[in-house]
């Protein structure tokens, strides 16, 4: 039951402004009726089945639109993190390490906080610069001829890009929706 599982409100709040202002706040109520989703108050886990709506109904409804979309809610909660889940001091030190070291402690901060982002699916860091998701829950389900989780590869090009070296690169290089075992990220610099 995947609405038993919880996720970050992040995975729907910061699609709610970049899409009033992409395709208009009709556009978005529209598809929070269609959707049968609810604005989540933010101040607690959210049912992973409400984000899969959402970002799946999102792909149907503009699916030309849907990958930068996604990408620019996927910045916006890594921003989010960064401002109010980050410590100032661990910014600061992170700043002073070396690449390596930051992306190996990144990675670990990530690991340790992965449902929040994964839900019911299962994490694992195959290296500091590679992470997979197998059964990732807001592409569950769907089928694709090319990787689909932008929100997720932007949320990790943006930690990177903030906290490890400015020039990283997040690609997802298998994608579950696209007959994989699990959706893998690769991070690198550019």
């Amino acid at each position: 039951m995947a609405d038993a599982a919880l996720i970050g409100p992040n995975a729907i709040l910061q699609l709610i402004p970049v899409l009033d202002h992409s395709v208009g706040e009709q556009a978005r109520k529209a598809l929070f009726l269609r959707t049968q989703t609810e604005i989540p108050s933010g101040d607690r886990m959210i049912p992973e089945g409400d984000a899969a709506r959402i970002h799946q109904g999102l792909r149907a409804a503009f699916p030309q639109q849907a990958a930068g979309l996604c990408a620019q809610a996927g910045r916006a909660t890594a921003d989010y993190i960064i401002t109010h889940r980050i410590p100032a001091k661990a910014q600061i030190l992170m700043g002073f390490l070396p690449a390596n070291f930051a992306a190996r402690a990144l990675s670990h901060a990530i690991a340790r906080n992965a449902w929040t982002f994964a839900g019911s699916g299962r994490f694992r860091v195959i290296s500091p610069w590679e992470f997979e998701i197998a059964d990732n829950p807001v592409i569950g389900g769907e089928s694709s001829d090319h990787p689909l989780c932008h929100w997720h590869c932007a949320v990790f090009e943006r930690l990177y890009r903030r906290l490890v070296s400015p020039d990283v690169i997040c690609r997802e290089t298998a994608c579950a929706a696209a007959g994989a075992d699990a959706c893998r990220f690769v991070l690198r610099r550019g």
